[in-house]
């Protein structure tokens, strides 16, 4: 059965003119998500999917990475946060890939270690678009409030997937599983703020021996 929407999601933007763009929309059954982004932005954001604690990590994405992001996402979370955290993922991931377009003069590579009280963790990206994902992170409680917090790995792996990003997240310690997860997401930030930089050394070269990434 359909999914019944209340709200249109289509064309949405990002403040300002000038920057690396992009734009992207997914419907499914279960799902459907709008998302704009500006690589080359200021961290505004104006998030909203429905779950409280997503919209917390991916505004964490937004300002500490200065990607200016506006999503829209609606789904069955009547169900539960899955397809809907997924989605997002995705749909994040597909408008990172169309905005770095063919990654010439990009930086590539970023890493970042971020303590977080009690907590530190470690993330390192390849803008490479040959996806991977390691995810060295437990956590000691199956819910944060109301999200499961498996579902953390899926965002991070459909993001890695659709952005074209050989990540490694690595949680060293923590108690606060808050903490925890909040360094993730800050890592990926500060991690791709200096990954999908331009190279003023190298503004019209692929940062490859091959050529292409």
């Amino acid at each position: 059965m359909n999914l019944p929407m209340a709200t249109t999601t289509t064309q949405l933007t990002t403040p300002g003119t000038g920057g690396r763009r992009a734009s992207v929309e997914r419907a499914t059954k279960e799902t459907r998500i709008a998302a704009a982004i500006n690589l080359d932005g200021t961290g505004v954001y104006d998030i909203k999917t429905g779950i409280g604690f997503l919209d917390h990590m991916l505004e964490q994405l937004s300002r500490h990475s200065l990607i200016d992001i506006t999503l829209r996402a609606e789904g069955d979370l009547h169900i539960d946060y899955h397809h809907t955290t997924e989605d997002a993922g995705i749909v994040l991931g597909e408008c990172l890939s169309k905005a770095l377009g063919d990654r010439k003069g990009i930086r590539r590579y970023g890493s970042a270690t971020i303590p977080m009280d009690e907590t530190l963790t470690e993330v390192a990206l390849d803008a490479s678009n040959r996806p991977y994902l390691i995810w060295k992170v437990e956590f000691t409680k199956p819910k944060l409030g109301t999200m499961d917090t498996e579902l953390f790995k899926e965002w991070f792996q459909a993001f890695a997937q659709l952005g074209g990003l050989t990540l490694h997240v690595w949680n060293h310690y923590g108690e606060n599983n808050h903490h925890i997860v909040e360094s993730c997401f800050k890592g990926i930030a500060r991690a791709l703020r200096v990954a999908v930089e331009i190279d003023t050394r190298q503004t019209m070269a692929v940062p490859s021996t091959k050529g292409v990434l």
